[in-house]
């Protein structure tokens, strides 16, 4: 196209997608990259890196609230929460202007900040700029899912972008929502002195996950924090300086008034796709405008690759991560490499902590004869010396030749202790593989092997898999 500028390698998104960015460059490629910011994408401005930078001392806070029960009486004198604000955004924004920076000083002109917008295949326009490009590779992530609540869109709400601007911390926070988001700020928010509610329209926090793992969650967090399941908010208005949100019982219709200072929806994400406007072009998309992308990380568009939020398939940024790698290699390569899903892990850093790999005991049982294994942090040494009797892990293994499909913890360190049987998983190995190296004693990772020891098949569970168990060790 005469009136376009003609690039090799476009890139869309300066998240994860800048790994195939830089890989296209090391080829000797001319490459573009455009991007509506801010410069590092979600994960790192208003994602997981702000988050955790904001849950780190909940934990503490919460650490020191439970400190009694080891014997150890301690009083919290001040939470300083524009302290605590001001220093997550002390990190963030120097790491956002320097990736920005380094952008700039890589592409120069080619670095182009702004929306950009499908008008063919190939063919991008940002800023009434046309850019053409042999080969394109869409990161282009997603953003909150705002529902159609009546009167939402006339009262202020938050949402996990616009929280991390608070100074004040708010006296009442509800929140709409069950999933990590609205379980990782509703620790951080209580833990910080706020009064929070939970408003959650399915029967279950965290839907994703095992049963008996959201079922201690919801009792967990609801020794700090109001959780109402099964409740769906049907309305919203203002109310003096705060909001009043109308909910209905999902059991049996009833309705009820809630009252809060701020209001938090963090009710799911939508991909970015429909700002891309990708229907100008043959990238084929799901009924909820996630972009479809095989292994290969290829659209249905020739030459065409997408990966991270966008595609939906593992909504965190180390799977983008992975998804980059292979979408760049595919893209510049001729020999195909596949993206591996089979153990790809999550975290919710509430309270307790959250960790997966792999499938449910559920979606396992449709394809596979299965043995199931638990194991309490208490029925090993150092989790009955933190006096852990709530948390535990349970193991989903193929009856038949030993491969683990599934492993859950919840529970301290649970994402630091789960990332054996990910090595593990990610090798293909099996059960055998977690018993080869000696495991410290008394330390927490035994608690994988004791999970593994245990395994036998699903019916010789009983319901409650802990009840009766005993807190001895060798």
């Amino acid at each position: 196209m005469a009136d376009a500028k003609h690039y090799d390698y476009l890139v869309i998104g300066s998240g994860a997608a800048t790994t195939a960015l830089s890989l296209a460059r090391s080829h000797g490629l001319k490459v573009a990259l455009v991007d509506k910011g801010p410069a590092g994408g979600t994960c790192l401005n208003v994602g997981c890196i702000p988050s955790k930078l904001l849950i780190y001392p909940a934990d503490r806070v919460t650490e020191i609230e439970e400190a009694a029960r080891l014997g150890i009486y301690s009083e919290i004198l001040r939470v300083d929460f524009p302290v605590i604000m001001k220093r997550m955004r002390s990190t963030v924004h120097p790491s956002r202007d320097q990736i920005r920076r380094s952008l700039r000083a890589m592409l120069g002109e080619d670095y182009y900040e702004g929306t950009g917008r499908f008008v063919g295949d190939h063919l991008l326009e940002v800023h009434g700029l046309l850019l053409q490009a042999d080969k394109v590779v869409i990161g282009a992530g997603a953003r909150p899912f705002i529902p159609p609540i009546e009167g939402l869109d006339g009262v202020p709400y938050l949402t996990n972008e616009t929280l991390l601007d608070l100074d004040k911390r708010p006296e009442s926070l509800a929140i709409i929502g069950g999933g990590y988001i609205a379980v990782e700020y509703g620790h951080f928010f209580s833990a910080m002195g706020t009064k929070v509610t939970i408003l959650e329209m399915a029967d279950r926090l965290l839907t994703e996950e095992e049963p008996l793992i959201s079922a201690l969650l919801e009792r967990k967090l609801s020794e700090r924090v109001a959780v109402r399941t099964g409740s769906k908010v049907v309305g919203a208005r203002r109310a003096g300086r705060g909001v009043e949100l109308d909910v209905v019982s999902e059991a049996d219709g009833s309705r009820s008034t809630v009252g809060a200072e701020r209001l938090l929806v963090a009710a799911g994400r939508v991909p970015n796709s429909d700002v891309l406007q990708v229907s100008e072009t043959g990238v084929e998309v799901d009924s909820h405008g996630f972009i479809v992308a095989n292994e290969r990380m290829e659209t249905s568009a020739p030459n065409i690759w997408a990966l991270g939020d966008v595609i939906g398939k593992g909504m965190f940024r180390h799977v983008a991560n992975e998804e980059a790698y292979v979408a760049a290699h595919n893209s510049l390569h001729d020999e195909k490499i596949e993206m591996e899903y089979h153990a790809m892990p999550r975290a919710v850093f509430g309270y307790p902590q959250i960790a997966s790999v792999g499938m449910t005991e559920a979606q396992a049982a449709a394809e596979h004869h299965l043995l199931i294994g638990y194991a309490h942090y208490s029925d090993v040494a150092k989790g009955e010396a933190m006096m852990e009797f709530d948390g535990f892990a349970k193991a989903v293994v193929d009856a038949h030749d030993r491969h683990i499909l599934g492993f859950h913890i919840i529970g301290p360190y649970a994402p630091i202790l789960i990332q054996e049987v990910i090595n593990i998983m990610a090798a293909k190995g099996t059960v055998s593989q977690a018993f080869l190296g000696m495991h410290i004693h008394p330390a927490l990772p035994e608690l994988v092997v004791r999970t593994l020891a245990n395994l036998r098949p699903p019916q010789d569970w009983p319901q409650a898999p802990f009840a009766g168990h005993d807190h001895h060790h060798d």
